[in-house]
């Protein structure tokens, strides 16, 4: 028994030591969010709360100037980055959802080239097409717009693929029902297709959300702007070239405030996310 105990422990005690590991910078950067910057330059961080909390917090979110510098508003980071995922993931989802309904329900010639096409986008990361993608933006006057932060991005060859193959495990009486009802197409998308695909329209806002939080080379290409940047880069652009010249507290602060909204989703979502992932009763 003894032996079979410790096997069925060393998942736990991986899973901890896994947590502890990923946690820490986590904790770190938490603790430095409530010292002075002098205290973190130094290299003398403590491991316990300073003093400094509020303050940074507060200097931080209204932009106040730092030390050693003067920064954009968090409060203005997080606005633009919150519009653009939620631009990003809401799009995705839309643009996805029609585009899978489209190949999944609908017989025309060469539906199954376009649908090949699309797949093979996965193929093409955001970098490889960087270029023409930003000499499209930069000809619409799109630099330095929540248009031209979002809309290159929201085309999701993965998001039309999971959809697709949801999609084709929807029973074909449903359909046949819905014909004789008199339902169209439009109608059957309304009232069977959107309810049976809310967990996984819920699991996909949810990683495309983040997905839309976290970008940093295209935000970085198409503002200039302080009134337009992103949190993501306006953390990179808050450190500087050499240790001393960089307000480390109020750069943790931001990092800190960072994280908020992408854990917040993830905790408010959680049931849905999960379900939508795992769930196969249609």
């Amino acid at each position: 028994m003894k032996p079979t105990r410790f096997i069925d422990l060393v998942p736990h005690i991986v899973l901890i030591v896994g947590v502890l590991v990923f946690a820490y910078p986590i904790y770190v950067t938490l603790i430095g969010s409530t010292w002075d910057s002098g205290t973190i330059g130094r290299g003398g961080l403590p491991l316990w709360p300073g003093g400094e909390g509020v303050d940074n917090y507060a200097q931080a979110w209204a932009g106040e100037a730092g030390a050693r510098a003067k920064y954009t508003p968090v409060r203005t980071m997080m606005l633009n980055s919150l519009i653009m995922a939620l631009a990003i993931a809401l799009g995705k989802i839309a643009i996805s959802i029609l585009s899978a309904y489209a190949v999944a329900f609908f017989r025309f010639p060469l539906r199954m080239a376009f649908f090949w096409l699309i797949f093979i986008t996965l193929m093409l990361p955001v970098e490889v097409r960087i270029i023409p993608t930003y000499k499209v933006v930069a000809d619409l006057g799109l630099i330095n717009t929540y248009a031209g932060l979002a809309i290159p991005l929201i085309a999701s060859a993965t998001a039309t693929l999971l959809f697709r193959q949801f999609f084709l495990t929807i029973p074909d009486e449903l359909l046949e029902a819905a014909k004789i009802d008199g339902a169209g197409p439009v109608r059957f998308f309304i009232d069977v297709v959107l309810p049976l695909s809310r967990t996984n329209i819920a699991a996909l806002f949810v990683i495309l959300f983040i997905y839309g939080w976290n970008q940093y080379l295209w935000p970085l290409l198409v503002t200039s702007s302080g009134d337009m940047e992103t949190i993501v880069t306006g953390i990179t652009k808050m450190i500087g070239t050499g240790e001393s010249a960089n307000d480390w507290n109020l750069i943790m602060a931001t990092t800190v405030l960072a994280m908020l909204p992408p854990v917040a989703v993830v905790v408010f979502m959680q049931r849905w996310f999960v379900k939508g992932l795992v769930d196969s009763e249609k």
